[in-house]
């Protein structure tokens, strides 16, 4: 989900993402609301970032992807992300990878204490607002709006420079075969340096993606220590993956039982 919005909201930017051309009267009328009310939903969005005002309508300033992205699977990401929040305890150091559902772990971090995080996820800065319990570290570089990261060399020296105890990062697809994968290489850079500065690297990846194959290869399945994904992954997939090393957490399922057994 698109961090703090509410439903209406989100259709709006869905609206204007498909055609921008549409002015404050045509989303009213598709929304079934007054223009009254339509003008106060864009001055709120165009508050907090997510679009800019112009005459007679408004223009998102969120990439397309990203809304198409977090608009795809979302119980199974609210499911993942939930879970792989469990893993963190009160005075943890972890890192946040690129993604939309990696973003989401930030959310369901609320209570936790004394959490020092290192992120390239630009959309996780805005679950992070508002947690006390965060000390957030961005990382430099080049900022992609396509995938709302932050890449390049120095992202990558900045990387380098700590030591976390989890880094949680995603994919474009996984198989026991290929290991992780991504379309794209900054974004697999990325995944590697974050892989080497933590003791384990959680994967969260919905089960859309299993058996996928991006352009570039990431990680072997065998240099990720926990895998968690939706029900919808096969049992016969899970042995298999199992088989290459990483512990799977099917979240909403057995996600319970694994975490109280960290």
């Amino acid at each position: 989900m698109i961090p703090r919005l509410n439903e209406k909201e989100e259709q709006i930017l869905a609206l204007l993402v498909a055609d921008p051309n549409l002015g404050v009267g045509d989303l009213a009328g598709r929304l079934s609301v007054s223009t009254v009310t339509m003008r106060a939903y864009l001055n709120g969005l165009g508050e907090k970032g997510y679009l800019y005002r112009v005459r007679g309508g408004a223009v998102p300033t969120i990439h397309p992807e990203i809304i198409e992205r977090e608009q795809r699977r979302q119980p199974e990401k609210r499911l993942i992300a939930e879970a792989a929040a469990g893993l963190v305890a009160d005075g943890d150091t972890i890192m946040i990878e690129a993604g939309t559902t990696t973003a989401m772990v930030v959310r369901y971090l609320l209570g936790k204490r004394d959490v020092s995080l290192v992120t390239n996820n630009t959309l996780a800065l805005a679950h992070s607002r508002g947690n006390p319990g965060l000390r957030v570290q961005v990382v430099g570089g080049e900022y992609r709006p396509a995938t709302e990261s932050v890449v390049g060399p120095l992202a990558l020296e900045h990387i380098r420079r700590f030591h976390v105890r989890t880094a949680f990062v995603g994919t474009d697809g996984f198989s026991p075969r290929n290991g992780l994968s991504t379309h794209l290489v900054e974004g697999a850079e990325i995944v590697k340096a974050m892989a080497t500065a933590a003791d384990r690297v959680v994967l969260l990846a919905d089960s859309s993606k299993y058996n996928g194959n991006g352009f570039v290869s990431v990680l072997p399945l065998s240099r990720v220590d926990i895998l968690i994904v939706d029900a919808g992954l096969p049992l016969e997939a899970v042995r298999e993956i199992e088989n290459e090393g990483p512990r799977v957490i099917r979240a909403g399922m057995d996600s319970k039982s694994k975490i109280e057994g960290e």
